[in-house]
């Protein structure tokens, strides 16, 4: 794959709009760091983002829209969180929101969980990008996983040259750090990641000091907890030969008479875009006592992220004897 350099014209944003639309990746500018976009909607497009990234895990990933009236149609604001929104946006802070019933989003971008990351980014090329686009784009930082973040389209180049569609050069970034990641998704604001904003300014908004869950591994951020992610069945994973009654959730040609398959081809990629709502469906065509068995997924690439999420659903649940 070439990597096309687009400006940010009408003719490159009408490019980029194109390219996401066909699921494709686009790197992007934000007054913090380029982000890595796609459709926040097309699960496909959101299993590239990790795959591109070469990200261990399916993190949850931050949700960038246009507006405030976009980001109601994905979470549930409350006063607190039309406050913080109407004083800090457009700008480098993300919000942790309950997610909104019925919003349009992968369910990779939460990672399963139930709430969601947004932010209204302040950038003009963002801002352009993200309404030619006309819906929410998921966008971590445009870069390997574990590397330097980038803060120049050529950062991006240096990285992802050919794992991705497409970069808008929109120059430097400003801010150069990623947002500030607030919480209020419970009855104290909690600060998730320090970032482009300062925190005295949100604690003299709200008159309270924020709870700070950046410094301490963050137990209570998004798939830390060992059970996560679980169905109400059971799970039994490494399975090539399911057992009379169990629900087979296969994966690659040798697993040819599976209920459901995550890839009969064998595609991580495609498996990562199926595996939340195989296990939705999974879990909804049994009853609760009975047991989901999964095939081998090969640890590598997204298999291991893939694998993480399916060792959380099947280890022992809180409470059970």
């Amino acid at each position: 794959m070439t990597t096309e350099i687009l400006q940010p014209d009408d003719a490159g944003l009408s490019r980029a709009r194109e390219i996401l639309r066909d699921g494709g990746l686009v790197a992007f500018p934000t007054e913090t760091v380029y982000g890595l976009g796609g459709d926040a909607a097309n699960d496909h497009a959101v299993a590239r983002i990790f795959d591109a990234k070469g990200r261990p895990r399916f993190n949850p990933l931050i949700a960038h829209v246009a507006s405030l009236d976009a980001a109601r149609k994905l979470a549930r604001f409350d006063h607190r969180a039309e406050r913080i929104a109407n004083a800090f946006w457009p700008g480098p802070l993300t919000l942790v929101l309950p997610l909104a019933e019925g919003a349009r989003l992968s369910p990779l971008v939460t990672a399963g969980l139930d709430t969601v990351a947004i932010r209204v980014p302040a950038h003009p090329v963002a801002r352009a990008l993200l309404t030619e686009f006309g819906a929410a784009l998921a966008a971590p930082s445009a870069n390997p996983s574990g590397r330097v973040s980038p803060t120049r389209a050529e950062h991006v180049l240096s990285g992802l040259s050919g794992r991705i569609a497409a970069v808008i050069d929109g120059g430097p970034c400003k801010v150069g750090v990623e947002s500030t990641i607030l919480g209020l998704y419970g009855p104290r604001p909690v600060l998730l990641r320090p970032g482009g904003l300062p925190v005295e300014a949100i604690e003299d908004l709200l008159g309270t000091r924020l709870d700070n869950m950046a410094a301490a591994e963050r137990p209570n951020a998004p798939g830390q907890l060992s059970s996560h992610y679980a169905p109400r069945a059971r799970v039994r994973l490494n399975v090539r030969s399911p057992e009379p009654g169990e629900f087979w959730l296969g994966f690659g040609p040798e697993a040819a008479g599976a209920e459901l398959n995550l890839s009969p081809a064998a595609d991580l990629v495609e498996a990562a875009a199926n595996l939340f709502h195989y296990l939705r469906e999974a879990d909804a065509r049994i009853s609760p006592d009975a047991t989901i068995a999964v095939s081998p997924i090969p640890d590598q690439g997204l298999g291991r992220a893939i694998n993480d999420r399916l060792r959380r659903a099947a280890a022992p649940r809180p409470g059970a004897g």
